[in-house]
């Protein structure tokens, strides 16, 4: 690894350092870490954007060389051959056979191989994997991490292990054990997957994959920050939605924007909304408080049921630099936007998803957003990861003797 390529900031003392093995925390910060609060001392991946800058002549030669120069591996052969990345971004102009009167795109992100946001993510963990002879990866996870991890390892010959609290979604631990992964069932919540995790890297000596640890996950994440905008045309979006559970994709996006934003490729920063669900609410609850408080989550969005969010000081950090917006939903408004979302454009999110969009709805249904404004709600993963969770909405008519009489009775 080229140790001048990048360094790692801590974004809590601020202190840098250069690249030497294997490095998760900040190991000053993290001597401060407890059970009850988000971890301190998370590392922020900086590159050299000034030398960077005089190089490039634009975004162009970062695209055309697959974006390397920001990326903390050497050489991209080192990904997996999966497709990772590179997903559609769908354009909208009407809702309910309604016009809009702004411009809505949804980055639908549940088109990767693993079938969501996090492959991203995995992606970029395997590759330095690779590239650094660490072939057991470990992670924690409600199951988009998981069955990413599980899948990118498994493309990669690669062996993966996998912590789930034991309520995870089936369709996430089919996923995981079709793998060919090592599934771990925990008696408890994903915080307790996480700290077993943990526990397993410092006695085995395994990588860990786990957000919020490994500072690579946000680098990997921060793709779809570029990707945004060579499909928007170089045109930088008014507003981002994004779903939030831990923080991590959040501070990617902002990442990836900063990145373009240090290099002068882009003049401004988007308006990032971080929607969560008030079932699970404790980063967007404390982003302005003093001291953090945990309530314990309830959603049946999984994948953002999060008590501890691990990311969070990164992400407040960002959202405050930023300007950014933050929102809370109800899982009611999540469940309607999922039934919305299906109807009108045919992509079917799971809920942790679809809670981008019921802030996109929110919003529109306050007014806030501008006519003729440019808007992006960040699709994660896909509905048929948690088919439980929209079980309750389904009405499935009996079934009828083969007669166009009976057809007719149906149908109207």
């Amino acid at each position: 690894m080229n140790s001048s390529k990048f360094i790692y900031r801590c974004t809590d003392c601020g202190k840098e350092y250069t690249p030497n093995g294997v490095m998760y925390l900040c190991p000053t910060c993290s001597k401060e870490n407890t059970s009850t609060n988000p971890p301190k001392g998370v590392l922020k991946v900086v590159y050299d954007y000034h030398s960077l800058g005089k190089k490039l002549s634009g975004f162009y030669e970062l695209r055309q060389n697959d974006f390397i120069s920001l990326l903390p591996i050497e050489n991209t052969d080192s990904l997996p051959v999966l497709r990772v990345g590179k997903t559609p971004l769908y354009s909208f102009d009407k809702l309910e056979g309604k016009p809009l009167p702004f411009q809505l795109h949804l980055k639908d992100d549940s088109q990767n191989p693993t079938f969501s946001f996090k492959d991203r993510a995995s992606a970029l963990v395997s590759a330095y994997a690779k590239e650094n002879r660490l072939n057991t990866i470990v992670a924690a996870s409600t199951g988009n991490a998981g069955s990413s991890l599980a899948g990118m390892c498994a493309a990669q010959a690669q062996k993966a292990i996998i912590m789930v609290p034991e309520t995870a979604p089936l369709a996430k631990l089919t996923q995981i054990i079709m793998y060919g992964a090592t599934i771990v069932p925990v008696k408890g919540t994903y915080d307790e997957a996480f700290d077993l995790s943990v526990k397993a890297t410092e006695e085995f000596g395994w990588y860990n994959r786990n957000t919020a640890f490994n500072p690579f996950t946000i680098e990997g994440k921060k793709t779809v920050s570029f990707e945004l905008i060579e499909q928007l045309k170089f045109k930088t979006p008014h507003r981002i939605f994004v779903p939030v559970g831990d923080g991590v994709i959040i501070s990617g996006v902002y990442k990836g924007f900063e990145d373009l934003l240090l290099l002068n490729l882009i003049d401004r920063m988007p308006t990032i909304v971080a929607v969560q669900s008030k079932g699970s609410d404790n980063l967007v609850r404390n982003i302005n408080q003093k001291e953090f408080k945990i309530v314990p989550s309830t959603t049946m969005a999984d994948s953002i049921s999060v008590d501890i969010p691990r990311n969070f000081y990164m992400a407040q950090q960002f959202i405050q630099k930023y300007n950014g917006e933050i929102l809370i939903v109800t899982d009611e408004e999540i469940m309607n936007a999922s039934a919305v979302l299906s109807r009108n454009t045919g992509i079917f999110s799971e809920p942790a998803a679809t809670t981008a969009f019921a802030g996109m709805l929110s919003y529109q249904k306050s007014g806030k957003i501008i006519d003729g404004s440019n808007n992006v709600v960040l699709l994660t993963g896909s509905g048929l990861k948690d088919l439980k969770s929209v079980s309750s909405m389904l009405k499935i008519p009996e079934s009828i003797h083969p007669s166009i009489d009976n057809l007719k009775k149906l149908i109207s």
